[in-house]
């Protein structure tokens, strides 16, 4: 299993990982286009290589798992991983096959819906605030703060339910929005909480086949809302204001990972990637035990040798 392999061991799976997460990367977002990336792209797997990258997958989930065991074992750093899409991008279903290999007591996935009348009672990052991972852990954000200036950009009329004074509503909001969470993104990254943002980048025509199967299978069509084709209908202003949130918001130390998104084998496997090549730029190890440790580690195993002894 990936969590008994040694470091060098894990290192062509590592290798790997980063030339699959590298095309995809965005930390200087300032010459950045949604007009560079093909929803339809599978990178350098063909239409057939479908298989080899579910293969690729599998190991990468593997190599996934070593690595948070020793995140966990470690208790020093975090992992913050962001998800944001159109609807029926493939957030849930990245999400449940990337981490499928992960132990649950070192992972947790937090979704933000519709803000709460608390919620909105505070400024606009504190319900993601209180839900940041612990250190050991990787958090995980269905949606975040990023809805903030992405859903109420395209509806300005949210803004109004959030009771702020008159005087700080203007047309700079967004930018100091954007210098608001990189300023946050930055303490995060201080604190030992690693940032990886993903944007699902899915087709209109994509969206609107998954769309139309959600409403034909009786099994999927609990996902389905009609409020869902009203926002399609915002689609222009909605990637506007997608590629504006990564202009301003892409940095070295919390990059967006703009990914396909039309072939979910592709997404999952790309996202796969990002996740293990961020955890293998970090110095994770089991801790060492010190002197003291080891002897009381020796004591306990010449009790426990004892009781063997002592049943024969």
């Amino acid at each position: 299993m990936g969590k008994n392999r040694s470091r060098r061991e894990l290192e062509p799976f590592i290798d790997r990982a980063r030339a699959l997460a590298r095309p995809w990367r965005v930390a200087e977002g300032s010459r950045f286009n949604l007009s560079q990336v093909d929803p339809q792209d599978t990178g350098p797997f063909g239409s057939d290589d479908k298989k080899e990258a579910q293969i690729a997958l599998a190991q990468g989930v593997e190599t996934l798992a070593g690595m948070q065991d020793r995140l966990w074992a470690q208790d020093r750093w975090a992992l913050l991983l962001i998800f944001q899409a159109m609807d029926a991008a493939g957030k849930d279903g990245a999400i449940k096959h990337v981490m499928s290999g992960v132990n649950p007591q070192g992972c947790q996935v937090t979704s933000f819906k519709t803000p709460s009348a608390e919620e909105l009672d505070h400024d606009f990052l504190w319900r993601c605030q209180r839900c940041l991972p612990e250190r050991g852990r990787i958090g995980i954000f269905n949606r975040s703060y990023y809805e903030e200036v992405l859903v109420v950009r395209v509806h300005p009329e949210m803004l109004a339910r959030q009771r702020l004074p008159q005087a700080l509503i203007g047309p700079e909001i967004w930018q100091q929005r954007f210098e608001d969470i990189r300023g946050f993104e930055r303490c995060l990254a201080r604190n030992g909480i690693v940032v990886r943002k993903f944007f699902l980048h899915l087709s209109p025509e994509e969206q609107r086949r998954r769309f139309l199967e959600r409403i034909d299978d009786p099994a999927k069509q609990w996902k389905f809302s009609p409020s869902d084709v009203a926002e399609r209908q915002l689609w222009t202003e909605y990637q506007r204001a997608y590629e504006d949130t990564i202009r301003n918001t892409a940095t070295e130390q919390a990059p967006w990972h703009v990914i396909p998104a039309d072939h979910k084998w592709f997404t999952r496997l790309v996202v796969a990637s990002v996740v293990v090549e961020a955890l293998a730029d970090l110095d994770l190890h089991y801790p060492t035990p010190d002197e003291a440790t080891r002897a009381g580690l020796a004591e306990a195993r010449a009790l426990l040798m004892r009781e063997d002894d002592s049943d024969k």
